[in-house]
């Protein structure tokens, strides 16, 4: 998972306990390598064409693993799928980071045919959230109605990928009013990945209550994230008891998704690479397409949150468009 530093930086992978110096400790009783020198100078004098262009080989030999390793960045590693809570800078000098969602953005991801999610249904490159033990009681807000818990912050890629398919899901079964427009931090992982902000919106709906909760901007002062939001102690209590062992290897990680204490995500149900390098408009014109990468990987995350909801709370989504009250 993400190890984002207060900043813009990454941690670096802790080393395990004697990796650093494994190979060292076993060379104690290795025997000398033999002597290769005297060979090699009565080669170039029987061979002396043959002597001379052994230097030149062995040096484009090395070039030319320099070249690779340079080209393709050495062995490949997984990506993590959530990123790390950090601790926020105090300062909001640099705004909120948001900026007004664009034009018909939000009206593309509410109308999504109930046809095009059914087609795409539940993709296997999709992660489905957890489910409690069965006994759980049910998470109610102080209206009584079930609550949807989010908390993830604006510089996380995770987080920007999950809202995507958090808004088309949420959409069916209420609406959203006063969403912003945001991306993910310029120098994580998936940069500038576009999506959703939560601070400041509404969401209205008969069955339901969505608390999300930003904790950070993508913007940097005094090497800390500027802090938009914070938990409160009850939902500080939530984070420690979900966003943890057997939910998640990685504790503490964003997006943190509690549907009603019934169902738990932590970290992006898709990667965020399909989203890379478009605009919120790229994105949302290509929802309705269920031959679309970026369809089946919103509206399959959407389709396994929205089926969540339902075992958690009973409550059943619109079915004529996504968008419901």
């Amino acid at each position: 998972m993400s190890k984002t530093p207060s900043g813009p930086g990454r941690a670096a992978r802790p080393a395990r306990p004697n990796e650093k110096n494994a190979s060292v400790k076993n060379q104690g009783n290795r025997p000398a390598a033999p002597s290769t020198g005297r060979g090699f100078t009565r080669f170039r004098r029987t061979h002396p064409i043959l002597g001379a262009l052994v230097p030149v080989g062995l040096v484009l030999l090395v070039l030319v693993t320099l070249v690779v390793v340079k080209t393709t960045g050495g062995p490949a590693t997984a990506q993590p799928a959530a990123s790390k809570i950090v601790a926020g800078s105090t300062s909001s000098e640099d705004g909120n980071g948001t900026s007004a969602l664009p034009s018909g953005v939000l009206s593309a991801v509410e109308s999504i045919s109930p046809s095009t999610l059914a087609a795409i249904g539940d993709p296997s490159s999709v992660s489905a959230p957890t489910a409690t033990p069965s006994k759980t009681a049910v998470l109610h807000a102080s209206d009584g109605k079930p609550e949807i818990l989010y908390i993830g912050a604006e510089y996380c890629p995770y987080c920007a990928a999950e809202r995507w398919a958090m808004v088309v899901a949420l959409s069916r079964f209420g609406t959203f009013s006063g969403l912003r427009a945001t991306h993910s931090s310029s120098s994580d992982i998936y940069p500038d990945t576009n999506t959703f902000s939560f601070f400041g919106s509404t969401y209205s709906s008969a069955s339901l209550d969505f608390v999300p909760v930003e904790e950070q901007t993508n913007h940097v002062v005094n090497g800390a994230y500027t802090t938009l939001q914070t938990p409160t102690s009850s939902e500080e209590a939530l984070l420690a008891r979900y966003d943890a062992a057997p939910y998640t290897t990685e504790p503490g990680s964003i997006p943190f998704l509690d549907i009603a204490n019934k169902f738990v995500s932590i970290g992006a149900s898709y990667t965020p690479q399909v989203l890379q390098g478009l605009s919120m408009h790229d994105i949302a014109a290509q929802l309705n397409d269920k031959n679309s990468l970026v369809a089946t990987a919103i509206d399959g995350a959407a389709n396994q949150i929205v089926a969540a909801i339902t075992a958690a709370t009973g409550v059943q989504p619109n079915t004529t468009t996504s968008s419901g009250s």
